[in-house]
């Protein structure tokens, strides 16, 4: 599907990150963006504003689904306008929209919904304000009661400066919200709603005052993480139970159903959880930490909230790496921010491992005002040139992290902050510091924190797969799982599989207790694209990606086919068991081949040498054509022979223009119903091919490989453990894993030219 983002924030700039993600989303355009969002995506200037012109833009563009980023054009009406010409919308209504456009109207739905929040008090007048802020004592707490993009609360204990802060507000409204304090830390939660059903996402807590140690005024946001290793169990369910969906309830009970993202702010106080403040759409900058861990596919779950069918989503599946979010602002910022400084390092940070940079306040110079000087001239700071990238409002920049742990995500964030740089740059230091010394307490009224989840280990083959609704687990192969529907009787007469590609790893007919992340989401992906770029040579058994949230990236409904029980392996190249096979034969499964040949010569043409199907824990055996065809029958052996050679050659020059050689590779066919071979399991992997390093190839050496090299060469050469022995491998240390990793995904972004998601 296509989808348009409405919006010019690091907030925009995350969802369309996590847009693109989506299997099933085929092109994100973002409306006006900016010149971070551009590099990854189409963009369009527009007025967001607007309702007619944004409704325009998404006639012209055709899109199946709209997101509307911001408050601003939300209680401008422009989702209703959308909605009236039939699109599919992610954000609510105007009338709904004024949850957040209303502090006092706020304020009435909690009162109508029993939803626990401060005591408050609204004031028409300054004297009505001074009254109320002697009524709670310090400290004060007053809130502008319209849009005041995340800088309309005070908290002080400043009587003087609550008081003018009240009297500016009613200045440009006709009131003002004071509050009793709350005590106690902030969680954000946010939770998506269709109308009637609501689902929510990770917590996360945000940092709003500019300076270290939350001091200096409120901003729109300096900083953010999520998960939240203190939060006590059970918060979200009690948040999603007492909060939104009551909210949501009387919204609709009103006659405007809440569709979107409904912010909920919330302090665990003393006495309860009390929601601070309700907004009406995607928090800046909580956002980016918490899309940065989601992994289920947020096009088809926004889609199904526009569609009032998110009771048809499941619980979502979350990175269980921790994201830390670190703003870079202009100087001057919350005040009125300085512009027009070149903004250098992005590149190098970008660059850096689980980083992103996202763009908010950026645009490309357009001129370069240098004009003409006399040669003696000294000109004593840099001038903008046509197409870098300045700074041009408040928050610049979000610097997104994934690392395992707080403290490895502050690193990772601060590392990356290091390399921008630009004249009077400002952010914090001390984002997610305090939650990371593990001094963030809550009241003893509250459960303990529930016990962190650790990322499965792969220490057998029967207890691993996960439990999934609608499906049995009825088999576990060396990194793969197998399910068939509830409502069949077994895999035998099943119509349909669940495939699920586990992180589990492989050598020497051994499974390592070690897991390699993300390896799952890698095979998936990148079979997945090659089918498509196969489609017109071959069909595949692929149904749907639309999987159970907990394998989501990783699972694919299949055609259950009758498998032909053959490896088909093309060789392109002399390596490996088919070297061992020319030094002691001169012939590779049965193909005599040209004397003389050594270490990864190119073969001319590439062959066909096929291999049995061991079982679980043996090895594949070559064989030899001849044997293949007495086993399945000469015609349908030659078939299988044919297309194997041929999508070998095809997949080949496609790797190659991509940087990398198709050394050898192996595919597995099947059978439809009526008798269609297709293509199954996986396909053109780096665990089911050989791919090499095109810029180091060459003959006669061992060569560069994009797979579990590290992990064969780590075993035999350094871990001191005896493959030939019958001791299971030890496990694998950190810096292989990483590396392992890492080139599994290098392998995924040359071969597809996209950026895999984070």
């Amino acid at each position: 599907m296509k989808v348009l983002v409405i919006g010019s924030g690091s907030r925009e700039h995350a969802l369309v990150l996590a847009l693109s993600r989506d299997p099933q989303v085929d092109a994100v355009i973002a409306a006006p963006g900016n010149p971070g969002i551009a590099a990854i995506a189409h963009t369009e200037a527009v007025d967001m504003n607007d309702a007619a012109a944004v409704t325009a833009l998404a006639e012209t563009l055709d899109v199946d689904l709209v997101v509307i980023g911001p408050e601003a054009p939300l209680v401008a009406g422009v989702a209703d306008a959308l909605r009236e010409s039939s699109f599919p919308v992610f954000g609510p209504s105007s009338e709904a929209a004024v949850l957040e456009g209303s502090k006092a109207f706020a304020k009435e739905i909690m009162e109508s919904a029993n939803v626990p929040t401060a005591r408050a008090v609204v004031a028409y007048t300054p004297d009505e304000a001074a009254a109320a802020l002697d009524e709670f004592g310090a400290p004060y707490v007053v809130k502008a009661d319209g849009l005041a993009a995340g800088k309309g609360v005070v908290v002080t204990s400043d009587r003087a400066e609550a008081l003018t802060h009240a009297s500016s507000c009613l200045e440009v409204s006709d009131r003002v919200v004071i509050e009793h304090y709350l005590d106690g830390p902030e969680v954000s939660l946010f939770v998506l709603c269709d109308g009637q059903h609501t689902l929510p996402l990770a917590p996360a807590q945000d940092f709003k005052r500019i300076g270290d140690g939350d001091t200096g005024p409120n901003t729109g946001g300096m900083g953010a993480y999520s998960p939240l290793p203190w939060i006590p169990a059970g918060t979200v369910d009690d948040i999603v139970t007492t909060v939104a969906q009551p909210v949501v309830d009387e919204m609709t009970r009103r006659g405007t159903p809440f569709v979107g993202l409904l912010y909920c702010g919330l302090a665990l106080t003393s006495k309860g959880m009390r929601v601070v403040e309700f907004n009406v759409r995607f928090g800046d900058p909580e956002t980016q930490s918490v899309l940065a861990r989601l992994r289920s596919p947020l096009g088809q779950t926004m889609l199904a909230a526009a569609e009032g069918r998110l009771d048809e989503v499941g619980d979502l599946d979350w990175d269980p790496r921790t994201s830390v979010t670190v703003v870079m602002a202009a100087e001057n910022y919350p005040s009125t921010p300085r512009t027009g400084d070149i903004i250098r390092g992005l590149n190098t940070a970008d660059d850096l491992d689980d980083v992103h940079i996202l763009h908010a306040g950026t645009a490309r110079a357009t001129d370069t005002g240098a004009g003409f000087a006399p040669e003696d001239t000294v000109i004593s700071e840099d001038v903008a040139e046509t197409g870098d990238i300045v700074t041009a409002g408040g928050r610049v920049l979000s610097v997104v992290s994934l690392g395992d742990g707080l403290d490895e995500a502050r690193a990772k964030a601060y590392a990356a902050v290091d390399e921008v740089k630009w004249d009077g740059e400002q952010h914090r230091t001390d984002i997610a510091e305090v939650a990371a010394r593990g001094q963030i307490t809550v009241a003893d009224i509250y459960p303990a924190p529930a016990e962190p989840v650790a990322a499965p280990t792969a220490t057998g083959l029967d207890s691993q797969a996960p439990e999934l609704p609608g499906w049995t687990h009825v088999y576990s192969g060396k990194v793969r799982d197998l399910y068939i529907p509830d409502t069949a009787a077994d895999a035998a007469s099943a119509e349909q599989l669940l495939m699920v590609a586990s992180d589990r790893i492989s050598a020497y007919d051994w499974v390592l207790d070690s897991e390699i992340p993300d390896k799952g989401r890698v095979l998936t992906g990148l079979s997945l694209w090659w089918f498509d770029q196969l489609s017109d040579v071959i069909g595949n058994h692929v149904i749907s990606s639309d999987v159970p949230q907990a394998v989501r990236g990783r699972g694919l409904i299949v055609k259950n086919l009758s498998m032909i029980p053959v490896e088909c392996v093309a060789r392109g190249y002399l390596t490996g068991s088919g070297m061992a096979d020319y030094k002691a034969t001169g012939s590779v499964c049965g193909i005599q081949l040209p004397a003389g040949l050594i270490e990864a010569d190119r073969l001319e043409p590439a062959i066909f040498t096929p291999a049995t199907k061991a079982e679980l824990g043996d090895h594949d055996k070559n064989v030899s054509f001849d044997q293949v065809a007495e086993t399945i029958g000469a015609d349908q052996a030659g078939t299988i022979r044919d297309l194997t050679i041929e999508i070998y050659q095809r997949a080949e020059e496609i790797a190659r223009k991509r940087g990398i050689i198709l050394a050898d590779t192996k595919f597995e066919f099947g059978t439809l119903s009526d008798g269609t071979i297709v293509l199954g399991d996986e396909v053109l992997t780096p665990d089911s091919s050989r791919f090499w390093d095109a810029s180091s190839y060459e003959s006669g050496q061992p060569q560069a490989s994009f797979d579990k090299q590290f992990v064969r060469d780590w075993l035999t050469k350094e871990s001191g453990w005896d493959k030939s022995s019958d001791t299971p491998p030890p496990a694998l240390p950190a810096e292989v894993v990483e590396k392992t990793r890492a080139r599994y995904i290098e392998a995924f972004e040359k071969l597809t030219g996209q950026k895999f998601p984070a």
